[in-house]
């Protein structure tokens, strides 16, 4: 009832309520008698006064991102970028002490009404006994809040800004040069202009196909052999099965270059055998044609892949209850239809949120393509644009950033890769039990 009353009954006593409107902290000093709580958002306050030439200037860099100078050597010109970090830190603390400004509004409308209730305030050693109780969780995680924003929020915030610029070489690589918002004028040349539209919808589509077909092959051909090692009938299935999981145990950067080098079209080993062995007369180009590079980087990642599955499917398998399948057979049902109507169920109940998680993975899988083909094969058009044969949109960002320096560019692709990626995050996220029952 109290606490009902406490956010319905009209104030009398407005002039605490005006003095931390007018100064934070200052209605909780002088009329609510909370001298910590006041202290502490007065100092705040005070210190963003005390740099709110700093906080004006920065800010007023972010919009402007630094004034041309070629009078000036380059090592003393304007840096664009660090104008824009500069800005996105500053902007980040302007509304955190706007939200702590609001915080200190209604903290003195809460504590005015419950005096004007219950004829009391709280007093020090009672508000730090409250603080230690109810907002232990908020100031224990807030230095781990802290480091989030300032390295996960602000480089992403970062990242999605220069979208938005006109970072690139050669007209605008600071400090030589400055940098200038265009806003979304790069995302506009992308889908105007022949090539990069071109090249885009191209490596899109392919992205989507490889995460399809990478995650589906791997899935399957791991159920495949976790079902062929359960059987009765192999020997010795700890040993294949410790054989089979060597791929997945070595780092795969080095797999994936041992591959590149066995898979070269000229002098590959796999080539020069197959030779000898008089079943082809002329080299295959397994790297150099785009639909073979595709084909062989499925087939690498399958190789690379299966183990995972494999070794998760084969725990499912194993605990499911032997009575199903003598209840199953008992009921005349086939290998086929017990595989149909129990294993293929149970299985995908268990994996499909995994499947799910190893999707988005893949979409974004940098080292499957880029230490295996490099992105290409490549031509006159993929040279110009930065996308080849088998760039995924990871990897196409990646030399669109070291080769070409196309920065802005990258930027785009790294927003819609985000639009692409997250709702699949997403829902994986809200599939588990943590995220439906607020439980591990």
């Amino acid at each position: 009832m109290v606490k009902d009353n406490l956010y319905k009954q009209p104030i009398k006593d407005k002039r605490s309520i005006f003095a931390s409107t007018l100064f934070m902290g200052l209605g909780q000093l002088l009329y609510q008698k909370q001298y910590i709580k006041g202290a502490f958002y007065a100092l705040v306050e005070l210190a963003v006064l005390l740099n709110i030439n700093t906080i004006i200037s920065k800010i007023a860099g972010l919009i402007t991102l630094g004034e041309a100078r070629p009078d000036l050597p380059i090592s003393q010109r304007p840096n664009s970028l660090f104008y824009l970090i500069d800005g996105i830190i500053f902007s980040i603390i302007v509304i955190a002490f706007i939200i702590l400004y609001i915080s200190n509004i209604n903290d003195a409308i809460k504590t005015q009404r419950r005096y004007e209730l219950t004829g009391y305030l709280p007093d020090t050693k009672r508000f730090l006994s409250s603080l230690g109780d109810t907002s232990f969780a908020a100031v224990g995680l807030s230095p781990i809040m802290l480091m989030l924003v300032f390295f996960v929020l602000m480089p992403l915030i970062f990242s999605a800004l220069i979208a938005f610029t006109n970072y690139s070489s050669p007209s605008n690589i600071p400090p030589a040069k400055t940098v200038d918002w265009v806003g979304f004028d790069t995302f506009r040349s992308i889908a105007n202009q022949e090539l990069w539209a071109g090249a885009f919808v191209r490596t899109v589509i392919w992205t989507l196909l490889w995460a399809t077909l990478s995650t589906t092959t791997s899935y399957v051909g791991g159920m495949l052999m976790a079902m062929a090692l359960l059987n009765r009938n192999i020997k010795f299935p700890k040993f294949f099965r410790t054989i089979f999981v060597l791929p997945y145990a070595i780092p795969s950067m080095i797999s994936l270059m041992v591959w590149r080098n066995l898979l070269n079209g000229t002098f590959g080993p796999i080539n020069m055998l197959l030779k000898q062995m008089g079943i082809i007369s002329e080299n295959i180009p397994w790297l150099s044609d785009i639909t073979m590079a595709r084909i062989s980087a499925l087939t690498v990642n399958l190789w690379l892949g299966f183990p995972y599955f494999m070794m998760l499917i084969t725990g499912i398998l194993t605990s499911i209850s032997p009575e199903l399948y003598e209840a199953a057979e008992i009921d005349g049902a086939s290998k086929f239809m017990q595989f149909k109507k129990i294993t293929v169920p149970l299985m995908l109940y268990q994996t499909i949120p995994l499947f799910i998680m190893s999707f988005s993975f893949n979409l974004n899988n940098f080292g499957a393509v880029y230490f295996l083909t490099g992105g290409g094969p490549t031509d006159i058009a993929s040279t110009q644009s930065g996308a080849g044969g088998t760039d995924i949109l990871m990897t196409w960002m990646y030399k669109l950033t070291v080769d070409l320096r196309q920065y802005n560019k990258a930027a785009v692709l790294a927003i819609l890769v985000f639009l692409v990626i997250a709702p699949f995050a997403i829902y994986n996220y809200s599939r588990t039990k943590a995220f439906k029952d607020g439980e591990l």
